[in-house]
């Protein structure tokens, strides 16, 4: 790998101006990053049960598309379904052997969606729709070498496992680069811990009027903190303006509280669904808690990023991370990498740093081609030293891909 440095990053909280955006566990995007992360998961399971290793696949394309509902105070129902349109490539048999892959896809969907929108009836109001191909990509070039063992040719139609290229040498599947940062400032804590608060088991249990669609912008300018937050509200469990007015006011002094106590040095300002207009009765009033439900899309990878935040003021890689190949999709493992590097980096020097890991398509997957470390402060980067971590991270990719496969590694 080559190692480049560099000083005079700014520390996360000694930057001058932080914008951060969070898309809770509800948002239509979100959702279809856990949809398409949750596919990858099961579909790499069934696999590693039936043949000991993960087949070629990705989904990292699915795209939901909203329904219609109906909303009035004290009730709500969906007039229309959601679509998930499962879109990308899944192996579809090892050998003999068939993978029910259209099973796998339709009930890990309605079991992802009916367990993050407990209002979603998911019989009547959501239809699964896979559009799976199986074609290799570009590299298959047909003649002699045809029948080869690990041929491009049987990239998506192996006939046994010594098919998979992957098993002989693991190599980089693209040119791409991962990006992490490491610590997260006070923005971006607060995006992440009050969304993470609103849509928890606690406050679903004490305020089920709530829905998960939550949606934060956080700017902070200095020590001044302004937020906007966009908070759903059930509407058979609404029973008129009055009460969805009195709520949309908790949910600010609770967005509020909640920022005091985080950034205990900031002023902090902090606004509530700002396109409300009460006397038009035009509300966030919803039947199953998310906009998906009345003809808001999620597509994979529009949403938040790897460590949950959109925070555009800091590096960021545009990958969508969900859906895609545990094993080695460098658009997956990279940004998951960079970031455990960034935060060791961090945990050694205690300066902010921020990392990116380069691939080059066919290198050794271990191997990054360029990796950049910037660092804060004024002082050099030592380059040994992020050689020595970026190799120990990408040396320990099984720790990932097992965090992965036990849904315990997030991707959005």
């Amino acid at each position: 790998m080559n190692i480049i440095t560099a000083s005079g990053l700014d520390d996360a909280d000694e930057a001058p101006a932080e914008l951060v955006e969070r898309k809770g566990v509800g948002h239509p995007d979100t959702l279809a990053d856990g949809v398409a992360e949750a596919i990858s998961r099961n579909y790499s399971r069934y696999c590693l049960d039936n043949f000991g290793a993960v087949l070629h696949h990705n989904t990292d394309k699915t795209a939901l598309l909203g329904g219609a509902s109906d909303a009035a105070f004290g009730r709500g129902e969906m007039t229309a379904p959601i679509t998930a349109l499962v879109n990308g490539r899944l192996t579809p048999a090892l050998g003999g052997h068939v993978i029910p892959v259209e099973d796998i896809i339709d009930s890990t969907v309605r079991e992802f969606l009916g367990t993050a929108l407990p209002l979603l009836d998911t019989s009547a109001h959501l239809v699964v729709q896979p559009r799976v191909s199986r074609a290799s990509s570009p590299g298959a070039v047909l003649g002699a070498t045809d029948g080869q063992q690990a041929g491009r040719r049987y990239w998506f139609t192996p006939r046994t496992l010594d098919d998979l290229a992957e098993r002989h040498r693991m190599f980089a599947n693209d040119t791409s680069a991962g990006v992490g940062y490491a610590p997260l400032g006070t923005a971006e804590q607060l995006a992440a811990a009050i969304e993470t608060h609103l849509t928890s088991p606690a406050v679903a249990a004490s305020h089920p009027y709530y829905g998960t669609d939550i949606k934060l912008m956080v700017v902070r300018h200095a020590t001044s903190v302004h937020i906007t937050a966009c908070v759903p509200q059930i509407a058979a469990r609404t029973p008129d303006l009055e009460t969805y007015a009195a709520r949309r006011d908790q949910a600010r002094q609770v967005i509020a509280d909640l920022a005091a106590g985080l950034a205990p040095g900031c002023t902090v300002d902090v606004a509530v669904n700002t396109r409300d207009d009460d006397a038009r009765r035009e509300l966030y009033l919803t039947a199953i808690g998310s906009s998906l439900e009345s003809g808001d899309e999620g597509v994979v990878g529009r949403g938040n990023r790897a460590n949950g935040l959109i925070s555009m003021l800091r590096p960021m890689s545009m990958e969508g991370v969900s859906g895609k190949n545990p094993v080695y999709h460098v658009g997956k493992l990279y940004n998951l990498a960079a970031q455990r590097a960034a935060e060791e980096l961090h945990q050694i020097t205690g300066r902010t740093f921020a990392v990116a890991l380069v691939s080059q398509s066919g290198r050794d997957l271990e191997d990054p081609w360029q990796v950049i470390a910037r660092a804060s402060g004024p002082a050099a980067v030592d380059a040994a030293l992020v050689g020595q971590v970026v190799a120990g991270v990408m040396g320990s990719l099984d720790d990932i891909r097992a965090g992965l496969l036990a849904g315990k590694v997030a991707t959005a």
